[in-house]
């Protein structure tokens, strides 16, 4: 991208919340491109990230980003004949315990390949890939192994890092300016297979609920969709768990009932939290009612669809 073309891209979207304009589809696609191939000075890259955080994305923008992304990594081959359920993993513990891991455990236990991608740690938050580690899950070091895995107990946790090195460069970037970017939504859009696969998405704040219904039934589809405890895709326990399936044209809400007081862990730490899901698991403890009926809609959802074709 030449320099003049850059400087074009951040007039558009740096005018301001209400006075910028939007990128085409084409070129956001080429713009996020050069930010994942870091092929922008570091002031100008600023600026556009601080624009795109204040004006915030159009579809057509999320839809160019998310090709661009799409592109910059190698995608997973499924077990045969499967259709795998993706679970981005991104946000991590605050206050709740997290339970991701137990989500995923379920749905594998079920029969359907789960991959699990996210940051592995975080300087104020548990996150999901720590929880793993406690209960000896590691993560896989290749495309390769993650394969394998699913192969071998259909259940794969990788980190960003290792499944999309370019994404995850963006990713940092939050530690030089401060804020969140683009990238913190986009990643958990993307979908890492060569063939179909089901997205778990989860949201924090409800406003972008509409922005991700919005784009799942208009340029994606196949995903699932829900305000998540603390922002991960993970039901939360005490509340009831609202699910959207967008299939890319229709919409379809599924409800239930949570418990006012189920069991959780006593610490939200990743050692404690692993124990627990582990005696859960095993039958020790009861699974908590919204996290089931989240994993048996996850279960339902991907035994239910057609055969994978190859994209």
């Amino acid at each position: 991208m030449d320099a003049k073309q850059l400087i074009s891209f951040i007039k558009e979207i740096g005018r301001g919340k209400n006075a910028a304009r939007d990128l085409s589809r084409e070129d956001a696609k080429t713009l996020f491109t050069a930010i994942l191939n870091n092929d922008i000075p570091p002031l100008q890259l600023g600026a556009i990230l601080i624009a795109l955080r204040i004006k915030g994305e159009s579809l057509d923008e999320l839809a160019g980003f998310l090709e661009a992304c799409e592109t910059s990594y190698p995608h997973l081959k499924a077990p045969a004949g499967t259709v795998p359920l993706v679970i981005p993993a991104y946000n991590g513990a605050r206050q709740l315990p997290n339970l991701t891991p137990l989500l995923a455990s379920l749905v594998a236990r079920a029969g359907v390949p789960v991959l699990v991608h996210g940051v592995p740690d975080d300087s104020s938050r548990v996150t999901t890939i720590e929880v793993f580690q406690a209960m000896g899950i590691t993560p896989a070091r290749s495309i390769a192994e993650a394969e394998a895995q699913l192969t071998e107990r259909q259940l794969a946790v990788i980190t960003i890092d290792t499944l999309a090195p370019a994404i995850a460069g963006v990713l940092k970037l939050r530690r030089d300016i401060g804020l969140r970017s683009s990238a913190h939504t986009l990643v958990k859009m993307i979908q890492p297979f060569t063939t179909r696969a089901v997205r778990l998405v989860s949201v924090t704040h409800p406003e972008y609920l509409d922005r991700m219904r919005a784009f799942f039934t208009q340029h994606s589809g196949d995903a699932l969709l829900l305000r998540g405890a603390e922002g991960e895709a993970v039901a939360h326990p005490r509340r009831e768990p609202v699910i959207e399936w967008l299939d890319g044209k229709t919409t379809e809400v599924w409800r239930t009932v949570a418990e006012e007081n189920p069991e959780l862990p006593d610490s939200r730490e990743a050692a404690a939290t692993a124990g627990w899901i582990t005696d859960a698991l095993c039958g020790k403890r009861p699974v908590p009612a919204a996290i089931a009926h989240q994993a048996d809609i996850c279960t339902r959802t991907v035994t239910a669809m057609p055969s994978p074709a190859t994209r």
